[in-house]
């Protein structure tokens, strides 16, 4: 097998310019493309946006393989370097003669370089890159086979021996990576690729390799590897995050949670009679099932046969919201029993939130009705007030005083009567109900329910309410999880 080195001149030619010009052209082409796609992607990154750094630890290791075959295809269109100055037997130093001036040390380490080592003469020629790349004189000569594994790391030189050893004796091609230690301390990974060369009675009788710094390469792809497994582990807790907040919801929530009526013999079912609520409920999901956000909905029987009424919702999303949720429904009922006031409930609710372990804001409507009296007592905290539709017209209540849960101390809270009549229908809501929209918005969300007034009219039941609701809102997109409660006055 002949060396690259020392070819005839009819075996170096260049290849032909204009394939190795395209070949060239195309390459620029795509480094472009690449550095457009990570403008595209660039931006203010989070400190755990894992995503983000995986996005760019690969177009940084493409970019470098990129260059690498710019550099490769710029070698290869001007063809093999001339020999170097030869080594006199049984030494490394050149015998030519030195330069008129000493050159200047070299710094910058170039990427790809070539060597032979004849194994009969014991010569070395390197080419002027291999020197940059070790940061070595030329003067001082090329290292030869027996001096090259000094300038390894002791873990590594039984890499290079094998490989070297695999070449001479075995015959068999070198395809390794090492590191060497620069004369100015700096260590460098190196991709060595080479073959044996055969004398005429077919022995080994020299080496050739090209050596080529991938220690950019190298950090690049370890980059990758690391951002991919960051990334691995964050979607796995995530996923095992939403598990337990959808497990959360579903336990707390109560069980016709995104069914369109409760079921029958439910605590929360109305008996039919004059004055008594009919109620019907659904949960909105938003477009991104990893989005399971703080928000419910609930209904409750208290003593005496009034019904309490409440939606809400806390700030943020996965398990932390869900289980913020459950904390304060739970607090919402054991006082509701009690028989506490809407707006009293809604002070300590606030109370709780303000002193709990993980401080969140939260958004909340509690309703408490009487049907012997057709009494509707009820108290917000910085939410969307409740629909009031009666004979084909709606409107929304005034809201009394009241903040946004967890926002101040000892936050004050009013609250409000409305008498109701048979036939009325009450609609509660979230704030995630309205759907994702790009184009400008020409009508607020409750505007457009106040305009579902003459269907509601028709309606026999409260199902039939919220079933004209989703046919509105249910099939859209949303940034946000939503619940929706409607409670109609039994006639």
């Amino acid at each position: 097998m002949p060396s690259p080195l020392h070819a005839d001149s009819s075996a170096a030619q260049p290849p032909e310019h204009g394939t190795v010009d395209a070949l060239i052209s195309q390459t620029r082409r795509l480094r472009g493309g690449l550095d457009a796609v990570r403008r595209e992607t660039a931006g203010p990154e989070e400190p755990d946006d894992a995503r983000r750094r995986w996005h760019r630890a690969l177009c940084d290791l493409a970019a470098h393989h990129l260059d690498d075959l710019g550099e490769h295809l710029g070698q290869l269109r001007e063809g093999p370097p001339a020999p170097g100055p030869v080594d006199a037997p049984g030494t490394a130093q050149a015998t030519a003669a030195p330069p008129a001036a000493p050159p200047a040390p070299v710094t910058a380490p170039a990427r790809v370089g070539s060597a032979e080592w004849n194994l009969l003469t014991d010569e070395a020629t390197w080419s002027d890159e291999l020197f940059r790349l070790f940061g070595r004189r030329p003067e001082e000569g090329p290292l030869t086979l027996d001096e090259l594994p000094s300038w390894l790391p002791e873990e590594d030189r039984g890499q290079l021996t094998a490989m070297v050893t695999g070449c001479l004796v075995d015959g068999r091609p070198i395809d390794g990576e090492f590191r060497i230690v620069r004369s100015d301390g700096s260590v460098r990974r190196v991709h060595m690729m080479g073959e044996p060369v055969l004398g005429a009675d077919g022995s080994t009788a020299s080496m050739w390799a090209v050596l080529r710094d991938v220690s950019e390469l190298h950090r690049s792809r370890e980059a990758v590897d690391e951002t991919c497994h960051t990334l691995q582990r964050r979607e796995h807790i995530a996923q095992a995050e939403r598990r337990l907040a959808v497990e959360l919801q579903e336990a707390v929530l109560p069980p016709w949670r995104g069914s369109l009526r409760f079921p029958e013999g439910g605590t929360s079912q109305s008996d039919g009679s004059p004055g008594t609520l009919d109620l019907a409920a659904h949960y909105l999901p938003s477009a991104s099932s990893a989005l399971i956000g703080g928000d419910w909905f609930d209904a409750l029987r208290l003593p005496g046969g009034r019904t309490l009424l409440s939606v809400g919702g806390l700030t943020g999303h996965g398990a932390a919201a869900t289980s913020g949720m459950a904390m304060l429904l739970g607090a919402l009922r054991g006082m509701a029993v009690t028989g506490a006031e809407p707006g009293p409930l809604m002070g300590w609710l606030n109370h709780l939130l303000d002193a709990s372990a993980q401080p969140a804001l939260g958004s909340a409507v509690c309703c408490r009705y009487d049907p012997a009296t057709f009494t509707l007592t009820w108290s917000q905290a910085g939410h969307p007030a409740p629909l009031l539709f009666r004979r084909g017209k709606g409107r929304a209540l005034q809201p009394p005083e009241g903040m946004l849960l967890g926002a101040v101390s000892d936050a004050a809270y009013g609250q409000a009567e409305e008498r109701l009549e048979p036939g009325d229908i009450l609609l509660l809501r979230t704030d995630g109900l309205s759907p994702h929209s790009a184009g400008p918005i020409t009508e607020t969300v409750t505007d457009r329910l106040l305009g579902f007034a003459p269907r509601f009219a028709t309606a026999k039941c409260a199902q039939e309410c919220v079933r004209a609701v989703l046919e509105e809102f249910g099939g859209k997109e949303r940034e946000d999880d939503a619940c929706l409660l409607i409670g109609r006055v039994n006639d």
